[in-house]
């Protein structure tokens, strides 16, 4: 690539937690970015810092609306969707058309405008696994009608999607599924377990835990994150995926609670309450292909991510 040439970047959910991260480093990279955002759980305070950027720019949209950016797009990652289950719950008929029809849309643009496009799905594909730890082969334990089933169902479908696609059109797709990822820029109401725990210690709040906090879940931080969505992007032509990425090491909700609390010095005390349906008892990626196909490994531990994300919500709980 020559120094004189810029990529064109489109970024679908670029105002949200992970969307604003990857902007930020595709912009220090030197590459151009375009946002597209409807700003539903995105925020403009995610993006401000990047307004004075000429080579920034942002479209107000949502991704079950015809994608017509007029400019060349050589890349366009999707990251649209709300991620959390008080988001994604709240709204679940919007919550699967914007997985479904915001892939379709996004693959068609794509097509037209022959970019290699970056699809962001899920863990919740896997469901409440019965494989442990979940390996890319494996197809999942959902409930295609619980209360979850507008995110899990949505994802799956939009996976199935990229893949025929591929087949159909000979469409460039990279598809990652992305496990419990926490970091600063995350809401401190999204209902995350990390958000959760954090915003209660700083405030001294009772710090609930659903069941006994003997679920575990992996927890990546979301430097590591980006790093991998960026590699993946530019790992060999005729590797797709689907790719886990997350952090292999798993903590219990009762270890997480307890470092949180050990970091904030909080006085909170730990209530349990009931299991919502379908939770996954068990989350943990087998990362190997990740690592064999473009050399990625998490680096950042837990409690140097939660000391970095704890600061920034002292700053914004402020």
């Amino acid at each position: 690539m020559s120094s004189n040439y810029t990529k064109t970047i489109l970024i679908t959910g670029g105002a949200g937690f992970l969307g604003s991260h990857l902007t930020k480093k595709l912009l220090n990279e030197g590459s151009k970015v375009i946002c597209l955002d409807n700003l539903e759980t995105g925020s403009l305070d995610n993006i401000k810092s990047f307004k004075e950027n000429s080579n920034f720019s942002f479209i107000n949209k949502d991704v079950t609306s015809k994608i017509d950016i007029k400019d060349d797009v050589h890349e366009i990652y999707n990251l649209a969707c709300p991620a959390s289950p008080i988001s994604y719950q709240k709204n679940p008929v919007k919550t699967n058309k914007t997985s479904v029809l915001g892939i379709l849309n996004l693959l068609d643009f794509a097509l037209a405008k022959d970019a290699k496009i970056f699809h962001a799905s899920t863990s919740e594909v896997y469901g409440n696994p019965t494989m442990h730890p979940q390996k890319e082969s494996y197809w999942g334990n959902v409930n295609p009608i619980g209360p979850r089933a507008c995110y899990d169902e949505g994802k799956r479908c939009a996976e199935t999607f990229c893949f025929d696609y591929r087949r159909q059109y000979n469409s460039k797709i990279k598809v990652v599924r992305i496990f419990n990822t926490y970091g600063p820029n995350m809401q401190a109401n999204d209902g995350r377990v990390v958000s959760n725990f954090i915003v209660q210690a700083l405030n001294n709040e009772p710090i609930t835990i659903y069941g006994t906090g003997s679920q575990t879940r992996s927890f990546c931080y979301v430097d590591d994150l980006i790093n991998a969505f960026t590699g993946m992007m530019s790992s060999r032509d005729d590797f797709y995926g689907p790719v886990n990425i997350g952090n292999p090491v798993e903590f219990t909700m009762l270890e997480l609670a307890e470092l949180v609390l050990s970091i904030t010095n909080s006085s909170s005390q730990l209530v349990f309450n009931p299991l919502p349906q379908d939770d996954p008892e068990q989350r943990r990626p087998d990362i190997s292909l990740a690592k064999s196909e473009f050399n990625w490994e998490p680096q950042v531990s837990l409690e140097e991510g939660l000391i970095k994300t704890i600061d920034y919500f002292k700053k914004h709980l402020r």
